[in-house]
């Protein structure tokens, strides 16, 4: 079963690089560029036929990427009119961009999908979990506490239907703002600390210090509720659990009572916001861009030794997270589609030797220059980064699977 989940990645990914490689062939053709083959894989064709303009269109044996090739890519024949070295600087710079804009554009339009069926970051509620013995380990009777019951009316609560927009005026947002998991942790943290002081006076109520705390630190949030925005409070729930022994026998006193202690739980049930249509829309590309400046970020703390190289990979590794992410959860391809053909984007866009970023780089000089840097120069160069490129992603998608 796995292997069809395997398969299914390959072709994902396959998709994913021929939208790049669609978009050099659409703006060539646009451009009126002559191209002589476009390929889905790479090596020996399996299938090859030639459309009325003259074009290869080929299926080859290996399908990790393919190319769009344009006559006289490679060659410095200044008498060739088709030549793609002889068309204008700017018009090679658009076919160069066209494949980054295309993956972009495709990281648009699979987030607006993502928003709009299952959504992704921001938090709706649902309900308030019921705590009972199956959910919480040695509960006494059933019961448990929640100041914020108390304190606050209904309507400063929450109901179902909320959309949780931010938490402490920090909003929830998975590239620009903060998780929210993260900032229910943070909450969790900063009461357990309290609790660690509390508990070292015996003299102290642990329940009505549990119940001041919360009326003098609770944390609000911003809401969406029946199209309106409103402030609501957030706070944990306390439960009355029995107490353990080493060996994990419940305790009793000499009357034969439970022996308690307390236990706090953030009890709230929330999924995924699904957006309308309109949400979504307006949302999908600062969403894309969200997910490029993630990768960019990651980049970042990779170049500056803070995240460990282990941590990413190339087309195996990628596989075989789209297929372990596939298998847990189907719907989990609408996250990891966005992310991935943005990070094609970001990565194709860099000034690195082979890549579409180096291209733009070297035509640009050569618009600034008035003329080019050497063909046979600048073939080099790309040829180096090129089994340089090959090499380094081998290397990560072993260190992947090895640390």
């Amino acid at each position: 079963m796995y292997i069809l989940y395997i398969f299914l990645a390959i072709v994902i990914l396959l998709v994913m690089v021929m939208v790049h490689e669609f978009g050099h062939y659409v703006v060539g053709r646009m451009l009126n560029f002559k191209i002589t083959e476009f390929s889905v894989g790479f090596g020996k064709a399996i299938f090859s036929r030639k459309n009325k303009r003259g074009e290869l269109i080929s299926l080859r044996i290996f399908p990790l990427g393919g190319y769009c090739a344009f006559a006289g890519e490679d060659e410095t024949n200044e008498k060739d009119k088709d030549a793609f070295n002889n068309q204008k600087p700017w018009k090679r710079i658009l076919v160069f961009l066209a494949g980054v804009t295309f993956n972009f554009a495709f990281a648009v339009l699979t987030s607006f999908l993502l928003l709009c069926t299952v959504g992704y970051d921001i938090p709706q509620f649902e309900s308030y979990q019921p705590l009972n013995s199956t959910t919480v380990d040695n509960m006494i009777d059933g019961s448990n506490y929640s100041p914020i019951a108390e304190i606050y009316s209904q309507e400063e609560l929450l109901q179902p239907g909320d959309v949780i927009i931010s938490i402490d005026g920090e909003k929830i947002d998975f590239a620009y703002g903060a998780n929210y998991n993260d900032l229910i942790n943070a909450r969790v943290t900063n009461l357990n600390h309290f609790l660690t002081e509390v508990r070292q006076d015996t003299s102290i109520d642990e329940r009505t210090a549990f119940k001041e705390y919360t009326a003098n630190n609770p944390f609000t949030a911003i809401v969406k509720r029946n199209g309106k925005y409103k402030n609501i409070y957030l706070g944990f729930t306390q439960v009355q659990v029995q107490k353990e022994d080493e060996s994990g026998n419940l305790l009793y006193d000499d009357q034969g009572n439970p022996e308690y202690s307390y236990s706090y739980y953030w009890d709230v049930n929330v999924k995924a916001y699904v957006h309308t249509v309109g949400e979504a829309l307006e949302r999908a590309v600062p969403f894309a861009f969200g997910l490029a400046w993630v990768v960019l970020k990651s980049l970042f703390l990779l170049i500056t030794f803070q995240l460990p190289i282990s941590s990413i990979g190339g087309p195996i590794t990628t596989i075989a997270t789209i297929a372990n992410f596939t298998q847990a959860n189907l719907a989990n391809l609408l996250v990891l589609i966005p992310l991935i053909s943005a990070n094609l984007a970001i990565f194709n866009i860099l000034p690195i030797p082979a890549l579409d970023g180096a291209h733009v780089l070297f035509t640009s000089i050569e618009a600034i220059r008035k003329k080019p840097i050497k063909r046979e120069l600048e073939n080099m160069i790309h040829t180096v980064g090129l089994i340089v490129l090959f090499g380094f992603v081998i290397l990560v998608d072993i260190l992947h699977f090895l640390l």
